[in-house]
């Protein structure tokens, strides 16, 4: 049975991603927090029906990526560009202060709690990797939730996405002078010169398919538009990671971002939606609960935790807030920003493996982080729908009352 087990695993994430979705829209809460709460029932947290053990949990974890990939890519293809040129301004400052106070927030919290003599210069690498981590923002679970909401392509929303990828660029900064300062063989000169080189090849990606762009749009509505779409994506997706050290995920929102002004995007999009639908995407959001488990962790690990919850959700609500209010956002555009923003996910959890791997986090940490990242992952589309819905209602009387004194 265990060489196919992986088609019966897949078959239980779809069932169970599915009802519980279905479960949570009848509470007036996205499909996605029912997606979520499928797989930490399944994972070692509760029944540990389902590990990412082996080659079938590598299959998963493969499938996973995918479905992020594909998640961002239909971002891309979403995305409003005239809308997100006019907030690219506020994009940058949201993201930079959206950084810079976890990473004071994370750092303070390790040495509250732990008491480290900062003296020791592991200690206090190991105290600002944990605001590192606090740093990392993933917008996938935003993204599905504004998408179901219809606000994606928004002010609101095209800060948040344009913040989000400038904030996993300014992550990668981050993290790399942490860790050469922990691993010597690392150098932040190449990195940073690596990341000055990817923004001058999308660019250069960017001009090629604008001067191409009547020789693409002729095959609009062809079924091959969309394979070839998805080659594009899954391509872009390699490059940023094989060959500039970007996150595949920057460079599938890129990738739906150069096709989202040609005329086929309408008919891609609704092609990689079906297939992200009804199969990546379900295994990517599950795979978040399968990714450690939770039993074993300790009374001071757990006050942890409870405090880094705490400071991850403000950190991201007030510094991003705060960036927002100074790009002239109103009050509740401001928050609506921030909460969009607390997600950790995928992103966070990438970061904390790196730390694992250098000796900057250990056993107890790591599983402090994934708590933290499954917690805010899941908490967000609930606090973005509801920090939403008093501006959807106005809207609606909006409407109402343009309909009555019409009539």
């Amino acid at each position: 049975m265990g060489e196919y087990a992986y088609l019966l695993y897949i078959a239980i994430i779809l069932f169970s991603t599915k009802i519980l979705g279905v479960f949570s829209r009848k509470l007036h809460m996205p499909q996605v927090v029912g997606a979520l709460l499928a797989g930490i029932i399944l994972g070692p947290s509760v029944t540990n029906l389902i590990t990412l053990q082996g080659d079938v949990g590598q299959f998963l974890e493969d499938t996973a990526e995918i479905g992020v990939i594909f998640l961002m890519f239909s971002a891309g293809l979403d995305t409003d560009v005239r809308e997100l040129k006019k907030n690219s301004i506020s994009a940058f400052v949201v993201a930079g202060i959206g950084v810079l106070v976890p990473v004071l927030g994370g750092f303070a919290t390790y040495a509250a709690i732990f008491k480290p003599s900062l003296a020791n210069q592991q200690e206090l690498l190991k105290a600002i990797f944990i605001g590192v981590v606090l740093s990392a923002t993933s917008v996938s679970i935003t993204v599905e939730t504004l998408r179901e909401m219809g606000k994606l392509g928004g002010k609101v929303g095209t800060t948040i996405l344009g913040a989000a990828v400038i904030d996993d660029i300014l992550g990668i900064i981050v993290l790399t002078v942490v860790t050469s300062l922990q691993d010597t063989s690392v150098k932040i000169s190449t990195v940073l010169l690596k990341i000055v080189l990817y923004f001058v090849f999308i660019g250069a990606v960017f001009f090629v398919c604008y001067k191409c762009r009547k020789q693409i749009e002729r095959f609009d509505k062809r079924r091959s538009v969309a394979i070839m779409a998805v080659v594009f994506c899954l391509v872009l997706s390699f490059i940023s990671e094989a060959a500039f050290g970007i996150a595949d995920i920057t460079g599938a929102y890129f990738a739906g971002l150069i096709l989202c002004e040609l005329k086929l995007q309408p008919y891609v999009n609704r092609k990689t939606e079906i297939l992200s639908y009804m199969f990546f995407s379900p295994i990517f959001f599950a795979s978040i609960g399968l990714k450690t488990s939770l039993s074993a962790m300790s009374g001071v690990i757990l006050t942890f935790s409870a405090v880094l919850l705490l400071v991850a959700i403000l950190s991201k609500v007030l510094g991003c807030g705060l960036g927002a209010r100074l790009c002239g956002f109103s009050g509740k555009d401001a928050l609506q920003i921030g909460v969009g923003m607390i997600s950790r996910g995928e992103v966070a959890l990438i970061v904390a493996q790196k730390g694992s791997q250098c000796g900057l986090l250990n056993s107890n940490l790591f599983g402090a982080i994934v708590l933290v990242v499954i917690v805010t992952t899941l908490i967000t589309p609930v606090l973005l729908k509801m920090v939403m819905r008093d501006a959807s209602n106005e809207v609606n009387l909006g409407k109402i009352g343009k309909n009555a004194a019409h009539n």
